[in-house]
């Protein structure tokens, strides 16, 4: 009997708030690669492509079996988050209070997940 595949690769993209070029720092473009290393390591996913754009990054991953693909997404965005959401506290606590003040206004996008 052939086994029917449940995963298969995906198109993920995920959009910093408002657009904001916050990933144009090579310091936050590391925390997502720590981050998307640290979910193949731990073999929940595949990655077979990457692509870190200044305000938004495209993925094309694929769950490894019994994975579901939102918790990996809400898992995924929310450290890397909450990475980015450290070093702004320490060293531009400025811009974040901009990100806190767009979030108050209900925008809602990969920088969002930083509360």
């Amino acid at each position: 009997m052939v086994a029917l595949i449940t995963e298969y690769p995906q198109f993920f993209t995920a959009t910093n708030l408002e657009w904001k070029p916050l990933l144009r720092s090579d310091k936050y473009k590391k925390l997502v690669l720590d981050s998307l290393r640290f979910l193949v390591v731990n073999k929940r996913i595949k990655l077979f492509a990457f692509v870190i754009m200044s305000n938004h990054i495209h993925l094309i991953w694929q769950m490894q079996p019994l994975i579901h693909p939102q918790h990996v997404q809400r898992d995924f965005l929310k450290y890397t988050a909450q990475q980015i959401k450290h070093d702004l506290q320490l060293n531009d606590p400025e811009l974040l209070k901009n990100f806190l003040l767009a979030l108050q206004t209900g925008h809602t996008s990969f920088g969002s997940v930083i509360h």
